[in-house]
């Protein structure tokens, strides 16, 4: 299973980042070039462990649907979500908030995802869809980063 991960240095605290990090609104901002938006599910407030959505965004070219379901909460050190419904065979996000010591958050991604399509899936896997992912996952983070340094 490709593994995609990133680390984000916030100067803010834990709670503040898990919060935003499950934050309806913080999301649909952050993905807001996509056009994002809310098929089914919660749209505004905080996720909780159980709480299912779809999101709707166009990505590569198309409109794209994908449901995913808010599978643990540890806050404010940890959540997943796993998608229920979407292009990939599975995708399981964790997120991971850690202190440094000195009042910041190590904002830790580790983004799980199998393509569909065997050869034909790895191969666009390899020369583009991991990029792709890394990109957005990564302007996530940054759009993240300004709202909890804002608080």
């Amino acid at each position: 299973m490709p593994l995609i991960e990133l680390e984000t240095l916030i100067r803010a605290p834990p709670e503040t980042c898990c919060r935003l990090s499950l934050s309806a609104e913080a999301h649909l901002g952050s993905m807001a070039h996509t056009g994002e938006r809310v098929l089914s599910g919660r749209s505004s407030g905080i996720f909780e462990t159980g709480d299912t959505v779809t999101w709707e965004a166009r990505h590569l070219g198309r409109l794209r649907q994908l449901g995913v379901r808010i599978t643990a909460i540890d806050f404010p050190h940890h959540f997943r979500d796993e998608m229920v419904r979407g292009d990939f065979r599975a995708m399981r996000h964790d997120h991971h908030f850690e202190p440094d010591g000195i009042g910041n958050t190590i904002m830790r991604d580790r983004f799980y995802y199998e393509v569909p399509y065997w050869i034909a899936g790895a191969l666009f896997d390899r020369c583009y869809l991991r990029g792709y992912m890394r990109r957005l996952l990564q302007a996530r983070n940054e759009h993240l980063r300004k709202l909890a340094e804002a608080a």
